[in-house]
């Protein structure tokens, strides 16, 4: 009986807590299918109107919405992917390499996380405007391309997950070190990378200080920049915002949903392995 007491106690906070993590984006779809009068009502609507399309369509006469996602979408996708790999193979270094001044570099390493990026600005754009990269999403992608708390999480992860043994039978079969990081690491870090990969996309697609700017026309605005456009001086149109920002949440959601189950189904795998 207290068994069974138990797992309904489980059930019943996981339940509520799902619930609580739901609620505001639920909350900002019901906001979205609104007119602006509603909204500002009290007390306000809890469910859905039926001025989604009309909301979502004064989106597409202000803001140039699917070009903005799609800039977006280049920007966190090649981030992501860089990161993943320059990241990995150089915590696969800090992790099971010997070299002289491993330790300084990596204490350096983690000094650079304590410094607010904000500081980094004016060298930064610096560096762009000599490259003559200014408006060109490459100003974005490429400072995006390594991360220190990447290389931080990496080497960590490797350091706990991957056995020495495994790398020194590989050596000794005759693979070189690119080989042993493929074909033996990899493998093994995939929730590593499903975790950095949700947390840099989720970066990348929310940054808004620095592609504001470097990215000063409207051709090249990834979706955070151009759904500040929404907002005007004079007028408030609630519901258009919130109908611009619940329609770009929903690639990160879907992103979440894809690398989430990736990180389970390693998790598992590597469970049933050992």
């Amino acid at each position: 009986m207290s068994n069974v007491i138990s797992k309904i106690s489980l059930y019943a906070v996981l339940i509520i807590g799902a619930l609580l993590s739901v609620f505001p984006f639920y909350w900002m779809f019901v906001m979205a299918t609104n007119h602006n009068n509603v909204i500002n009502s009290v007390p306000p609507a809890y469910l859905p109107g039926a001025e989604l399309v009309t909301n979502f369509q004064n989106v597409l006469d202000n803001i140039d919405f699917f070009g903005a996602i799609g800039n977006s979408l280049i920007v966190a996708t090649i981030s992501t992917i860089g990161v993943l790999f320059l990241c990995s193979l150089a915590g696969f270094a800090f992790a099971k390499y010997h070299f002289k001044g491993k330790n300084l570099l990596f204490g350096l390493l983690l000094i650079t996380m304590m410094v607010p990026p904000q500081l980094g600005l004016i060298p930064q754009y610096y560096i762009i405007t000599q490259l003559g990269w200014l408006n060109d999403l490459k100003a974005v992608i490429v400072p995006g391309l390594i991360d220190a708390f990447g290389i931080f999480w990496m080497r960590q992860y490797i350091s706990s997950n991957v056995p020495d043994e495994l790398l020194d039978s590989a050596k000794i079969d005759g693979c070189s070190r690119l080989r042993v990081y493929w074909n033996i690491a990899v493998p093994i870090i995939l929730p590593a990378f499903a975790t950095l990969a949700i947390i840099k996309f989720m970066y990348m697609w929310n940054d808004f200080l620095w592609p504001l700017v470097v990215l000063r026309d409207e051709s090249v605005h990834t979706i955070q920049i151009a759904l500040r456009g929404l907002i005007d001086a004079y007028v408030k149109d609630n519901g258009m915002i919130l109908s611009g920002t619940f329609w770009a949440t929903i690639p990160l959601v879907l992103i979440f949903l894809l690398f989430n189950r990736l990180f389970i189904s390693s998790l598992t795998q590597g469970a049933v392995k050992s």
